[in-house]
């Protein structure tokens, strides 16, 4: 993938079972991000992170979407145990991540300085 080119496009289920595409987020921002399983440490930082600076995305327009192989039931009981306020989808089958030509064995965080 390059910097530019149109990315895959999917639907995926949240937490709640409620199919999210990233069609719906047409016009905005997206941050993206992929890891391999709630409830790890490196992990649950990653989105305690994301939850806790969403206002700072927000104010750009952006959504904050996770995605996991977790079942939504995995993703309801992550969010609700860690407070967590981005949105995390189902990617059980690696369909999306595929897609994406990622591997999700591990959680990896590059930090963007602020501006």
């Amino acid at each position: 993938m390059e910097i530019g080119s149109e990315v895959p496009a999917f639907c995926l289920p949240d937490r709640a079972g409620k199919q999210a595409c990233l069609s719906d987020f047409r016009g905005k921002w997206v941050v993206l991000y992929f890891y391999p399983r709630d409830n790890t440490s490196g992990c649950t930082r990653e989105a305690t992170d994301f939850s806790e600076q969403l206002h700072d995305f927000e104010k750009y327009d952006a959504a904050v979407i996770g995605i996991s192989p977790d079942s939504p039931e995995s993703h309801e009981k992550f969010v609700e145990k860690h407070q967590l306020r981005v949105l995390l989808l189902s990617d059980e089958n690696h369909e999306v991540a595929e897609k994406y030509d990622l591997e999700t064995e591990t959680c990896v965080r590059e930090r963007v300085p602020r501006h």
